[in-house]
Order: C-alpha cells, then sequence, then structure tokens
C-alpha cells in the first residue's frame, strides 16, 4: 500500500513540475513580446560597419545561413553572463555579429573588447541610433535574422543551449 502512495506522491509532483515549467515558459513568451523591438520588415541594404573597419550588409550575411545579432552594452550587468556564450558561439563559426549600444567610441570599445578577449565581430553604435532606429530598449537582445528577415527576437538574458536552439530553428 505505502509503494502506491509514493507512486501517487511522485506522479502529483511530476504533474506540478510539468505545469510550473508550462506557465514559466508561456510568461517568458509574454515577456519578450512585451520587450519585443520593432525591427524593420528587411534587412535589405542595411549595411554596417565594424570595429575593424569592415563594411558588412546584414541581410547578405543570413542569406546561406542565419545570423544572430546580439545588441549589448559594456555597462549592461546581464550582459556580462550573455557575452560569453555569444563569443563562444562566433568562435565556433556560428554566423554572429554583435552590436555595442552607448559602449564609448571606437578605441574605447576596442580596449574594452581587449581587455575581455573578445574577438566577436561588433559594430559600435556609439550614439544608439540603430538601436533607436529598431527600437531596442532592453540589452542583452538577440535577433535572429534568416535570408534578409528578422525570425525571433529576445531579451535578457539567454543560455547558450538556447541560442544555439534559435539558430537552429532558423534554418
Amino acid at each position: 500500500m505505502s509503494e502506491f502512495f509514493q507512486r501517487r506522491r511522485v506522479y502529483r509532483w511530476l504533474r506540478e513540475i510539468v505545469v510550473l515549467l508550462v506557465l514559466a515558459a508561456v510568461l517568458m513568451w509574454g515577456v519578450d513580446r512585451f520587450r519585443s523591438p520593432t525591427l524593420p520588415d528587411s534587412f535589405s541594404g542595411m549595411a554596417v560597419q565594424t570595429l575593424d573597419g569592415q563594411n558588412i550588409d546584414l541581410a547578405a550575411l543570413s542569406d546561406t545561413r542565419p545570423l544572430l545579432i546580439y545588441v549589448w552594452a559594456t555597462w549592461c550587468s546581464v550582459c556580462r553572463y550573455t557575452t560569453p556564450s555569444v563569443e563562444k558561439l562566433a568562435a565556433q563559426g556560428e554566423n554572429v555579429v554583435s552590436i555595442a549600444l552607448r559602449s564609448g567610441d571606437d578605441t574605447r570599445l576596442a580596449q574594452w573588447m581587449q581587455k575581455k578577449q573578445l574577438t566577436m565581430p561588433v559594430v559600435n553604435d556609439a550614439r544608439g541610433e540603430l538601436a533607436q532606429r529598431w527600437q531596442v530598449s532592453v540589452t542583452p537582445t538577440i535577433i535572429i535574422v534568416s535570408q534578409g528577415q528578422p525570425v525571433s527576437v529576445t531579451t535578457g538574458w539567454t543560455s547558450y543551449w538556447g541560442m544555439k536552439a534559435r539558430l537552429w530553428a532558423s534554418r
């Protein structure tokens, strides 16, 4: 008889955990929708310049495989936890471009990146003009672009595996 009650208790706990996970997923989805920026319908013709002087076209970068655009800032406390994961994706050859929001001039940002040993491609949005055009108001913001179209946007902390899964799902 006690085995029966133990089994029921385990099933009840499992049911509670599943309900809690579903509620958490719905809540996170709702928060992402609420904080989601208004992105352009297409990234066609949107050329930006990286710190090392390379001109890149975001739509062209996303033609053959999804592009992860990471909007972050040196002053962002949450970015301290997300940036290493983005750096790891870039080091593994994933299609990544980061945009540093209001993080100082090019020289200051380059020094900060060198100090943190970051090598991912970075565009300096020193005055926040690009972020303002896209209505990005939360850092970090992660945008997945596939074939010139935004397909996924999330804000706040995201794990390495969460970013990897978003890139995979966008293929």
